[in-house]
């Protein structure tokens, strides 16, 4: 934690000028890994996903994933990028408990994919992010640091490795740096990446679950005076969710103001994030490349895509998420405010499913973007974890329709569906919620209501339908809110008139 006076993100914004860039990293959904035959299942057993190629033993050598690296031309293509015809793999030099070989197979001066650009959309407005270059690698394994109360390393009394993630094939994707976004720079880089995750989920090539690690991004943010050179950057490691990502540049923005504003300097380093603080904390000091001592991989043929075998994986290449959307605007009736309300929510997947499972579009908005929207912002979450699915809010919504529920039943029944209870359908008639709509039930209590109040009956009799509301009042409370109002409404005045 710093110990300098942290100032408001206003003032930050008025006295320096932003300078982000992101560096994502994108496991495929590949059956086997990069240069070997091993599967790629997540969950499995520690070191039960391994052989001599992913554990670097002597004597073994690696072969291509073909299926890798068509995912990732079509990334690049996606993004619109220029194929290489011939580039190559490099050996990144650095030793890391979880590195088996002690390098990583990576490509360094000669990428697959360069020169691209992604617009994205932040209040209405279009911003293109420059994209330096797209190349392939092979995933580390993973280190646990059991004893400590952090799960870092720190304070750890032992430290284990899991070489079943060794050798996944990657796909990096780096931006060019991003200047003049000033006081929006937070919210472009959660905007930015929210885009990446839906154009490689519409190309089907990584279930891109931040929460598992399949989609962990790398977060580079320096701070300038108005008219001075960039400053020096720092580089939050592995953020696992698009509120983090925001999070974390306005955190470093603060903080990099603070020891500026105090006369000190920047430190070129890896800092990690940490989701409970929303502060980053020191990691280690910024390598550059010749500290990786690159250089090319002697077991490894080059890579030369045939033209026009890109040609073809470019014209297959499926609706990407910003026509998508522009279509479904059009489906839904939708207002630009309306769908950028969607998007601000991180909804247009799951209002879409919604609407396929049954719902129609103005329902399934009023669900996502009201109650569960609220729930996730309460548990700070995002919109596709906060418990519900897409079919269980479609059969909520059903249930509504057919008038099994009021809204305000419905309600209730969503709370028990975010609890785990289970479905919608389950859980009315688990708790009772069901609207009484059994007329002989209703009469009698129409009956009770009215005995008990006799001057408001002679009113309504009289000609005030207004004071109905009186005897509605009463059912519904003698029905625990079970029975549809205007079903009581239409009884009450039949009965008085």
């Amino acid at each position: 934690m710093s110990t300098h006076v942290l100032p408001t993100f206003d003032e930050v914004t008025s006295r320096y000028e932003p300078v982000i860039g992101l560096e994502t990293h994108v496991e495929l959904g590949t059956q086997t890994k990069m240069f070997c035959g091993c599967p790629t299942v997540f969950g499995a057993d520690p070191n039960t996903q391994v052989c001599p190629v992913c554990l670097g033993l002597p004597g073994s050598l690696p072969v291509a994933n073909r299926a890798a690296i068509e995912a990732t031309i079509r990334i690049g293509l996606a993004l619109n990028c220029s194929i290489a015809t011939w580039c190559r793999f490099a050996r990144k030099n650095y030793f890391y408990p979880d590195m088996p070989k002690n390098f990583q197979i990576s490509q360094y001066d000669e990428p697959l994919c360069t020169d691209g650009y992604l617009d994205v959309e932040v209040d209405g407005e279009l911003v293109r992010i420059g994209i330096e270059r797209v190349h392939l690698e092979e995933d580390t394994g993973k280190s646990l640091h059991v004893g400590g109360a952090t799960g870092r390393i720190h304070g750890a009394t032992e430290s284990l490795v899991d070489y079943n993630r060794a050798g996944i094939p990657l796909v990096e994707i780096v931006t060019k740096p991003v200047p003049g976004l000033g006081a929006r720079a937070p919210e472009v880089a959660k905007a930015y990446v929210a885009e990446l995750r839906d154009v490689i989920r519409a190309l089907g090539v990584s279930d891109v679950r931040m929460e598992q690690g399949s989609m962990r991004c790398d977060v580079n943010t320096s701070l300038n005076k108005p008219g001075e050179e960039w400053g020096t950057r720092t580089e939050t490691k592995n953020v696992n969710s698009l509120r983090s990502v925001e999070r974390s540049v306005r955190s470093e923005m603060l903080r990099q103001a603070a020891v500026l504003d105090a006369g000190g300097t920047i430190t070129q380093e890896t800092r990690h994030f940490h989701e409970d603080t929303g502060d980053t904390t020191s990691g280690r000091s910024k390598e550059t490349a010749t500290d990786y001592r690159y250089f090319p991989e002697p077991d490894l043929v080059p890579l030369a895509p045939e033209p026009a075998w890109v040609e073809q994986l470019k014209a297959a290449l499926p609706e990407l998420p910003r026509a998508h959307r522009a279509r479904l605007k059009a489906e839904w009736s939708l207002s630009d405010l309306d769908m950028q309300s969607i998007l601000n929510a991180g909804a247009v997947e799951l209002i879409e499913r919604t609407v396929a499972a049954g719902a129609s579009p103005e329902a399934a908005r009023k669900w996502w973007l009201g109650e569960l929207s609220r729930k996730a912002n309460a548990d700070g979450v995002e919109l596709e974890s906060v418990g519900a699915t897409p079919a269980q809010v479609a059969q909520l919504q059903s249930l509504v329709e057919s008038g099994k529920l009021t809204d305000k039943l419905a309600r209730q029944v969503l709370e028990g569906v975010l609890a785990g209870e289970g479905d919608p359908e389950q859980i009315m008639a688990a708790r009772g919620l069901e609207v009484v709509s059994d007329t002989g039930a209703l009469t009698a209590a129409i009956d009770e209501a009215i005995a008990a109040n006799p001057a408001v009956a002679d009113k309504i009799r009289a000609g005030n339908h207004a004071a109905a509301g009186v005897i509605i009042g009463a059912v519904m409370k003698t029905t625990k809110g079970q029975a549809d109002a205007k079903t009581v409404r239409e009884l009450v005045l039949a009965r008085l008139s």
